[in-house]
């Protein structure tokens, strides 16, 4: 699972109200290397949750991206952010672990990359 996916997911049981960031909790993490492609960083980065992923990167051992989100003209014109934030967003990958709810601690399993974000009777 990248960090592109981890910041868009959230826990959906009934009457939770604190539901992303999930935290990780890795057990392999590994890295898979993509194409580098500045147009659609800069497309993403609006559509990002900043500090969520900082957040995800630090739990999988990544310590390379600022606390705070740079201006754009950063983005336009500093390539090696770009390069941190590409390896960040799309080359981390949790390959075995968990996802877990800020607010009820529910772990939610991550197998060969994939996380299982079924909800159990009860919590729907």
């Amino acid at each position: 699972m990248r960090l592109i996916v981890h910041n868009m997911l959230s826990c959906n049981i009934k009457g939770v109200v604190n539901k992303f960031p999930l935290r990780i909790e890795p057990e392999k993490i590994i890295v898979k290397k993509v194409d580098f492609n500045p147009d659609f960083l800069k497309h993403m980065f609006a559509k990002i949750d900043w500090k969520a992923l900082v957040y995800g990167a630090r739990s999988m051992e990544h310590t390379e991206l600022p606390d705070n989100a740079p201006d754009i003209k950063t983005l336009e014109s500093d390539e090696s952010f770009l390069r941190k934030f590409h390896h960040a967003l799309l080359e981390l990958h949790l390959e075995e672990g968990s996802l877990v709810c800020p607010e009820t601690g529910r772990k939610f399993p991550v197998n060969k990359g994939i996380p299982n974000m079924l909800l159990h009777e009860d919590e729907v």
